[in-house]
């Protein structure tokens, strides 16, 4: 009987026993070595981009299969296993530590060749693309950069809708687009979201910038005579009724959240005298999600350019079948095997560190051959 399963992460109590880490670390580290000795580091980044390769790496270590802690704690595994002498890296993590990648890119750029200033731009970007151009109801709290030795990068974090308690995972990689379709993938259950990162919604984008480079009294002054235009009945009303004026319920929970005009001007002030020329620099000039709410609003009933109530969310995991591997914490499909799990780690290592043998050999014959072939040349 073939067993499927969707893998929806919601937010699981408890910690990894003590016994299982140090199994979790050397299962990680092996499957990581092999690959980039196959395949080098950039093609690790681009599999930990995948939401399906990742959470079947997660369930192959031996962690729950569907839990919110799969990102948190594979994320946090990798990041002691590996360093700059492995070509391959992971920076930021939970909480405050994800605050950290400026520091730590400092850090790492004296042994791996990566561009400090553009990969602390693309951190940042990525971090708000995903809480103002998408608003799905999920905080972020985990934000995780990881990085191969030329440069490559991708980027795995985190939110929680605290109403439901399922999480939600955005996968980036190594992208110069970050306002158009720019994930990888979003990893999640579908609910309600606001976004504008759709192709056909570029028109919209085009209006909030527009805005922005506009006197910010002005705009002040268009949200209140949008908002008048929701406050002639209640907001039950309009969400049994929406579709007499043409406005969905998404849009209508998404337009009566209050503003705070005062706090609105300020930010929308600091933004105009930035003067952007695109998105990305109203996104890093200040701009948030209260101040995107507003200007999708303005957008949407003043201009007739609506932002999209489409969930982006397009990749459900489902890899159950590698939680076989060894187990998993959870006793889900059945509790971790310490003796298979051992017994794997050993055949694993074993092959890398024959791997390293053998590509040493290969390179000291390739050393002597061109060796040999210069001395040809001088005639010695």
């Amino acid at each position: 009987m073939e067993i499927e399963g969707i893998a929806d992460l919601p937010l699981h109590t408890g910690h990894v026993p003590p016994w299982l880490v140090p199994i979790m670390k050397r299962l990680a580290k092996g499957i990581v070595d092999i690959m980039s000795l196959e395949w080098g580091t950039d093609k690790v980044v681009e599999r930990l981009s995948n939401p399906l390769w990742f959470q079947s790496f997660n369930n192959a270590i031996g962690m729950d299969w569907d839990s919110s802690g799969s990102t948190t704690v594979t994320l946090g595994i990798l990041k002691d296993v590996l360093s700059p002498s492995d070509g391959l890296v992971v920076i930021g993590g939970k909480g405050k530590n994800a605050r950290k990648v400026p520091e730590e890119l400092r850090q790492i750029s004296k042994y791996i060749d990566v561009d400090v200033e553009s990969a602390e731009r693309s951190s940042r970007l990525a971090a708000k693309v995903d809480t103002t151009l998408v608003q799905d109801g999920h905080q972020l709290y985990h934000h995780s950069m990881i990085i191969s030795e030329s440069g490559k990068w991708g980027i795995i974090q985190q939110g929680m809708n605290p109403e439901t308690k399922f999480a939600r995972r955005y996968h980036w990689k190594n992208t110069q687009q970050f306002i158009v379709e720019p994930h990888e993938a979003i990893a999640g259950v579908k609910g309600v979201a606001v976004n504008v990162i759709e192709k056909d919604k570029e028109e919209t984008r085009k209006t909030i910038l527009d805005l922005l480079r506009e006197n910010p009294r002005k705009i002040v002054e268009r949200i209140s005579i949008a908002k008048s235009a929701l406050r002639h009945e209640s907001l039950d009303f309009w969400l049994t009724n929406a579709s007499v004026v043409g406005i969905s319920k998404e849009a209508r929970i998404v337009y009566m959240k209050p503003i705070d005009e005062s706090k609105l001007l300020k930010v929308l002030n600091g933004i105009y005298e930035t003067n952007p020329s695109t998105l990305e620099e109203a996104l890093l000039s200040g701009m948030g999600p209260s101040t995107a709410r507003a200007l999708f609003l303005i957008s949407d009933l003043i201009y007739s350019e609506p932002p999209s109530f489409k969930d982006p969310v397009n990749y459900p995991p489902d890899p159950f079948k590698y939680a076989y591997a060894i187990g998993g914490k959870d006793g889900i499909p059945y509790p971790v095997n310490r003796r298979v799990a051992l017994e794997v780690i050993h055949t694993i290592e074993e092959i890398v560190e024959k791997a390293k043998i053998d590509r040493k050999e290969k390179d000291f014959a390739l050393k002597k051959l061109r060796d040999k072939r210069h001395r040809t040349k001088k005639g010695t």
